[in-house]
C-alpha cells in the first residue's frame, strides 16, 4: 500500500510529521504495512511516521553498533532495530529504533509481529516523535513490562531511563555520566558519547565498554 502526505494543494510535505489513520485491524495493518517505512498499530489506528533524519539514524546505527557488538561478544541475547514489529501490547504494535531479545526469548524471535518481551527497548527521539516516545510509549513499555526503556532525547541532549523495579517504576535523567544497564548485564556507555558531533569511532567506544564489562 502506497500513502503520500501532501498538503492542501497536493504538494508534498517532507516532515517532520506522524500521521494517525483510524479503521484499521491488526490483520490490515500486518498485510498492507510497507517494510520500508515505520508503521505502527496502536488501538484500531495505523501511526505512519515521516522519514528519519541523517542525524537520527547517525545515532541509531551507533547504538546498534555498540549493543550489538556486545552482546555478540558475550554471547548475550539478540538486538534487532526497527522497522521490525514488536506486538507490545495485544492491541499495539511497535517498531521500536532498537530492541534486545534476552537470551531466553531468542528462540522466539521470529516472523511478524515479533511476541518476544525485550529487556531493553531504545528510541532515538525526532521533532515528530519526542512526546510520543516520552510518553506514550513508556506507558505501554511499562504495562508490557519491559524492564529498561531508553529515550534519547537529541533535543534536551539527555537520556531517560525508564526502569520497572518490582511494582515501582523509576525515571532517572542523564545528561552526562556513565548509563549502566541494569537489563543487559554489563552493558555501559558514557552518555556523552551520543551527543558528541561528531559521533566517536563506535569500534574505538566498543572496545572501551567490553574491557571494563
Amino acid at each position: 500500500m502506497r500513502v503520500m502526505v501532501v498538503d492542501p494543494r497536493k504538494g508534498s510535505i517532507p516532515g517532520p510529521y506522524v500521521v494517525r489513520m483510524g479503521g484499521w485491524t491488526l490483520e490490515r495493518y500486518l498485510a498492507e504495512a510497507p517494510e520500508s517505512q515505520i508503521w505502527e498499530f496502536v488501538r484500531g489506528e495505523v501511526v505512519m511516521h515521516s522519514p528519519a533524519t541523517a542525524e537520527h539514524q547517525d545515532v541509531v546505527i551507533f547504538l546498534l553498533r555498540l549493543l550489538a557488538g556486545y552482546c555478540e561478544a558475550k554471547g548475550w541475547g539478540k538486538v534487532l532495530a526497527g522497522p521490525a514489529a514488536l506486538r507490545v501490547l495485544p492491541d499495539v504494535v511497535r517498531e521500536p529504533d532498537l530492541f534486545v531479545v534476552p537470551p531466553e526469548e531468542v528462540s522466539e524471535a521470529r516472523g511478524v509481529p515479533l511476541t518476544v518481551r525485550p529487556a531493553l527497548v531504545v528510541e532515538v527521539t525526532s521533532p515528530a516523535t519526542r512526546s510520543m516516545d516520552l510518553r506514550e510509549k513508556a506507558v505501554e513499555y511499562q504495562e508490557a513490562g519491559i524492564p529498561e526503556y531508553w529515550v534519547i532525547d537529541s533535543e534536551r541532549r539527555e537520556v531517560v531511563v525508564q526502569r520497572l523495579e518490582g511494582s515501582a517504576v523509576v525515571v532517572e535523567r542523564l545528561q552526562g555520566g556513565r548509563l549502566l544497564s541494569r537489563a543487559v548485564p554489563g552493558f555501559w556507555l558514557e552518555v556523552g558519547w551520543l551527543f558528541q558531533e561528531p559521533l566517536p569511532p563506535a569500534a574505538v567506544c566498543l572496545e572501551r565498554i567490553l574491557s571494563e564489562a
